[in-house]
């Protein structure tokens, strides 16, 4: 599981939006760490915010630890760059081999094209999973 803290900063039903400290998991300085944190730093200087789910409750102005599933990120990772880069190179070969140069790029495009259109569908779908979703884990501060 990565991990990482944020405030919620409102309540929406069993949701929470919660404003992300850092970006990244702050791992950088560890043995297998990517350095995800450091660029976050670079290219993101404002908080980002995110809905999750609030099994514990939490409320407006509360810290909280929010747990992000074992491999759902590299997953994610894979569907949202690995499919589509590897679409986009089989419809420039196939097309290559049928109309030439211009049959390369009309192939490309078009796998592409289909690749983000079925991700968006298995997107839509899969949205609802709770097993893909972070999660709040651990409220830091006492309710008064």
């Amino acid at each position: 599981m990565i991990d990482a803290e944020g405030t919620i900063t409102a309540v929406d039903q069993e949701f929470a939006i919660v404003r992300m400290d850092e970006a990244g998991c702050g791992r950088c300085h560890e043995e297998g760490g990517c350095g995800g944190h450091n660029l976050g730093k670079m290219f993101c200087s404002t908080p980002h915010t995110f809905r999750i789910l609030n099994p514990e409750k939490g409320v407006v102005g509360e810290r909280v630890r929010v747990l992000v599933p074992a491999g759902s990120v590299r997953i994610s990772a894979l569907y949202a760059y690995g499919l589509p880069l590897l679409s986009l190179f089989f419809g420039a070969i196939c097309g290559s081999t049928l109309a030439g140069e211009i049959g390369s790029m009309a192939g490309a495009m078009l796998c592409l094209l289909a690749t983000w259109f079925g991700l968006w569908r298995f997107q839509s779908s899969q949205v609802q999973d709770k097993r893909l979703q972070p999660i709040i884990h651990k409220i830091h501060t006492l309710r008064t």
